[in-house]
Formats: structure tokens, C-alpha cells, sequence
């Protein structure tokens, strides 16, 4: 007997086109018609636990995922990226049908002032009180990466639709695609140099996100490598004037591209990480590293020309790396996206990147792949 929706909302028909199936193929999976899978994305019926627990399997998620209780029209079931029980103010945006919120806390809740939320979360995390519309999150997107040029993205982007929304939440290349794979974003930016043959990006892209099909689209290149103290006090010159000396190193996070960058130049020239004075001490931004050279707490930080130019630090260049937008392919015709997408192509949003030290902006816009 079928059991009809009741203050139940399905989500089925976005996590099943997100893994690439059609209704008959999913139907063969677990066992039922193809009609079946028709009535519960039309929310004409709800499965049993059985049925739910075989789609959930075979859509490799969580059966919440595919169900959900409907609340008032404020306060909905949210998926958050990250447990912070301290904190109850989110940046959140509608993602294949699930609200997803990350917590504003650290560096986070800043831009210029303290960011506003968009809802509050209810004490035990799993839902949260909107302060925005219904279509003003319809109409979020949700970026990560660490390119600052980000931010200049957002604002051409509002130029062209005041209605559209991004949140730039911060994070490394690898840290960003893990988030995009488990749905937690609609774009991620990563910013990997090519160290061997092929498209580093690409290749980072594909092992993360399992196979799934995406589309890799150029953003900015920007000049990576050390930042130092006005007029480079200590002659560095390369990575290897790091290795043997009293020079501090302040490094990245494993999983940051820079950290990456640092890695390859030290193994060409064949020097052991604990020959590099703070090879171990880690900090998790270009803003961080250029603060703690800027008040003497280090000689020297991986990080931008961008950056370094801000604070008044020298810089040191390594390479020139190009930041490219990950978008999965059922989120490529998401209204908002698609108007990332026609900006990425206007000429104004160009010529601002190339007066940014370091930046430049032939390839901005270009496909580079299809995964």
C-alpha cells in the first residue's frame, strides 16, 4: 500500500540527476518500476523504510538526504558543513534541494565589518530561522576557494543581477573541492601549479570528486611564492636560500595549493622539509602568513603578489598559476551560476583583474575541461 506525503518534502530527483541516472536505471537498482521512482519525485507517495534505506544506498547518501520533514516557511532542516555548537549565525544557500549553512565564526564572519547571517540555527543544530526569502536563497551561490579576486567576481556579478547572491567562504583547493564533492557548494576554485604533464587542476578535480561530470572553467592566473620584509632583509631569492639558514618559514596547511608549490621546488632541488626552519608551523591563509612577517613573527610566507603588494611586503615569485572554477554539470543551468558563467565573459570584469598586482586575465572565461 502507498503511504502519501504528508508535511514530507522529497529531494529524490535532484541527488538522482546529480549522480547521472535516469528514473529506469535507478529503478533497476532497487528493485522497483520505473513508475515508482515517478510517484515519489512527484511526492505521490513516501517508500517504506526498506525502499528508502536501498535508494540512499545506491545514491551513496543519507536518507534525510532524500526525505525531509517540511517546517514553516522560516525555519527549515539545514545541512551544516562543520559542528560549531558556539556559534549560531550561518551564511546559508539552497544546494540540490538541501539548505546548506556554514557556521560565521573565525575569520569567516568578517569582510570588511562582521557579516550579516542569513538565519540562526536552533540549539541542537538541525534547523535554522531564516532571515532571507525563499527566493532570495533560491537565488545564493555558494563559492569556495582562496582567490581574494573572488570577492571582485561577487560584485560584477550583483552589477549584472542585483537579485544574485555569492558567499566566498575561504578555503584551500583541496578543502574546496571536498566540499564541492559532498555537495556543500555550487563552484569551487582551485589553483594548483603544473608541476607534470597535464592540468593540475583538472587532474585534483577528477580524483576528488569520484568520477562525477563537471566543467572547469578559467578564472584568474596570479603570481605565487614568499613574501618578505620590505626590502628582503635576509637576500632570499629562491626556495632553496630556505634551506640551512635561520630564515623563519611560516607554512600552509597540507592540502593548499601554495603548500604544494613549496613542496615541488624543495624536492627539485633535493632538500629535506626538516632542513627548512618552520617548515612545521602552519597557518591557514595568504592574509595570516603576510600578518605574521608584517609584525616580525616570521622572516617569510607563502602567499600572493596581491597580498604582499596590500601589506607592503616584498615578494619573492615562484610561479604564475591559474585559478579555475569547478562546476558540476547539474548545477552548470542553475540560474545563478548561469549568470556567473556570462560574467566570466564580460570585458569589464577582465580589465578590473589585470590592474590587480600579479593578476592577469586572457584566459578568463575559457573552458578548460570537461570531466
Amino acid at each position: 500500500m502507498k503511504t502519501r506525503y504528508e508535511g514530507m518534502i522529497c529531494h529524490l530527483k535532484s541527488v538522482r540527476q546529480s549522480r547521472g541516472l535516469s528514473q529506469s536505471q535507478l529503478a533497476r537498482l532497487v528493485g522497483v518500476k520505473r513508475q515508482a521512482i515517478y510517484d515519489m519525485e512527484s511526492e505521490k507517495y513516501l517508500p517504506n523504510t526498506a525502499l528508502a534505506l536501498r535508494l540512499a544506498k545506491h545514491l551513496r547518501c543519507k536518507v534525510e538526504d532524500l526525505f525531509s520533514e517540511k517546517t514553516s516557511d522560516d525555519e527549515q532542516p539545514i545541512t551544516l558543513t562543520e559542528e560549531d555548537r558556539e556559534v549560531s549565525r550561518v551564511a546559508a544557500a539552497r544546494i540540490r534541494g538541501r539548505v546548506v549553512g556554514y557556521p560565521l565564526s573565525g575569520r569567516r564572519s568578517l569582510s570588511d565589518g562582521l557579516r550579516a547571517a542569513d538565519g540562526l540555527l536552533s540549539s541542537d543544530g538541525s534547523t535554522v530561522n531564516l532571515f532571507c526569502s525563499e527566493e532570495s536563497l533560491n537565488q545564493t551561490v555558494m563559492l569556495l576557494g582562496c582567490d581574494p579576486a573572488f570577492s571582485i567576481l561577487r560584485t560584477h556579478v550583483s552589477r549584472r543581477a542585483p537579485e544574485v547572491r555569492i558567499h566566498c567562504l575561504f578555503a584551500s583547493s583541496h578543502r574546496a573541492l571536498r566540499g564541492l564533492a559532498a555537495g556543500h557548494a555550487h563552484l569551487a576554485g582551485t589553483h594548483l601549479h603544473n608541476a607534470k604533464p597535464g592540468e593540475a587542476n583538472v587532474i585534483l578535480a577528477q580524483s576528488l570528486l569520484g568520477g562525477s561530470k563537471a566543467m572547469v572553467v578559467a578564472y584568474s592566473s596570479m603570481e605565487e611564492g614568499l613574501m618578505v620584509a620590505p626590502g628582503n632583509p635576509h637576500g632570499i631569492r629562491t626556495v632553496a636560500d630556505l634551506a640551512g639558514s635561520k630564515v623563519r618559514l611560516v607554512n600552509r596547511e597540507p592540502g593548499a595549493a601554495l603548500r604544494t608549490l613549496l613542496d615541488d621546488h624543495l624536492n627539485r632541488s633535493d632538500i629535506p622539509h626538516d632542513a627548512v626552519a618552520g617548515y612545521e608551523k602552519e597557518i591557514s591563509s595568504h592574509i595570516e602568513g603576510a600578518q605574521m612577517v608584517l609584525y616580525n613573527l616570521a622572516d617569510v610566507a607563502l602567499g600572493l603578489r596581491v597580498i604582499a603588494d596590500v601589506f607592503g611586503l616584498d615578494f619573492v615569485p615562484i610561479e604564475s598559476v591559474r585559478c579555475d572554477l569547478v562546476i558540476p554539470d547539474d548545477l552548470v543551468d542553475y540560474p545563478a551560476v548561469s549568470i556567473i558563467l556570462d560574467t566570466l565573459q564580460d570585458r569589464k570584469l577582465r580589465e578590473e583583474l589585470m590592474t590587480l598586482p600579479g593578476y592577469e586575465s586572457s584566459h578568463t572565461g575559457a573552458v578548460i575541461a570537461k570531466l
